[in-house]
C-alpha cells in the first residue's frame, strides 16, 4: 500500500509555510495549485504530482519527489521537492527587481512657517 500525506501536512513538512494552519488557509484560498487545479486541504499528494505556489511576492512550481515522516530540518526538507527551472528563474528575476516604495508627494505637515507663508500668499 502506497504512503499517503495531505497536501497541507506535506506543505508544512517541507517548510513552505511555518504552521499547518496556514499552509490550509493558502490551500484553501487558492494560492496552492495542485497539477494545476485548486483542491482542498485533505486532498493526498504523491511523488510526481506538481505544485504551483504562491507566496507573498512570488510564485514556485515543485516537484513533488518524497513523502515526508516528520517535519524535520531544512536540509531534509529541501530533499522532499524538487522547483523547475523556469520557476527558479522566473523567482531569481522577480528578485532582483526593485520593490516600489510609496514616496509621498508632500513633506507631510506643514510646519508652522510654512502655515504662516502659504496665509500670506493666499490672503494677498
Amino acid at each position: 500500500m502506497e504512503e499517503i500525506v495531505r497536501i497541507d501536512k506535506w506543505l508544512w513538512a517541507a517548510r513552505f509555510f511555518k504552521t499547518r494552519g496556514l499552509a490550509s488557509e493558502a490551500v484553501t484560498g487558492g494560492r496552492v495549485h495542485l497539477n494545476q487545479s485548486r483542491v482542498k486541504p485533505s486532498k493526498n499528494v504523491k511523488p510526481g504530482d506538481t505544485l504551483e505556489i504562491q507566496k507573498d511576492r512570488y510564485a514556485m512550481t515543485v516537484i513533488i519527489q518524497a513523502l515526508p515522516t516528520r517535519r524535520g530540518p531544512a536540509k531534509e526538507a529541501a530533499l522532499l521537492y524538487e522547483e523547475t527551472p523556469e520557476s527558479s528563474e522566473n523567482r531569481q528575476r522577480s528578485q532582483e527587481l526593485p520593490t516600489a516604495t510609496m514616496v509621498p508627494i508632500t513633506g507631510g505637515r506643514p510646519t508652522k512657517k510654512d502655515r504662516r507663508s502659504l496665509e500670506k500668499i493666499l490672503d494677498h
